[in-house]
């Protein structure tokens, strides 16, 4: 099991359309082989700040996905209309619960 990190600031403005954009993505990944769950959290002092966290069964699970059709499809509205930079990603092993 990992879970992926992915971290976007957006343009000011358009953190409306970026949620709307990550359920279009929800709605791609509940098909997706591997995948566990995902959620969307706003930064609370940066509200144009989000990061998604995506639980999956493994590593090639997650790799497949980004490179798929589907996926492609639902993130092809790109950096120059959304975000402010270049997204950035960092996948976490399988650490375990801390109780």
């Amino acid at each position: 099991m990992i879970t992926v990190g992915m971290y976007y600031d957006v343009i000011k403005g358009k953190e409306e359309e970026f949620e709307e954009k990550f359920e279009a993505v929800t709605t791609a990944l509940d098909g997706s082989l591997g995948h566990v769950q995902s959620l969307l959290y706003r930064q609370v002092k940066k509200p144009n700040s989000y990061t998604i966290l995506s639980k999956w069964d493994s590593q090639d699970a997650f790799k497949e996905f980004i490179q798929s059709d589907a996926f492609k499809g639902v993130t092809d509205w790109g950096k120059a209309e959304i975000l402010e930079g270049r997204p950035r990603h960092k996948i976490y092993g399988n650490e375990g619960d801390v109780n």
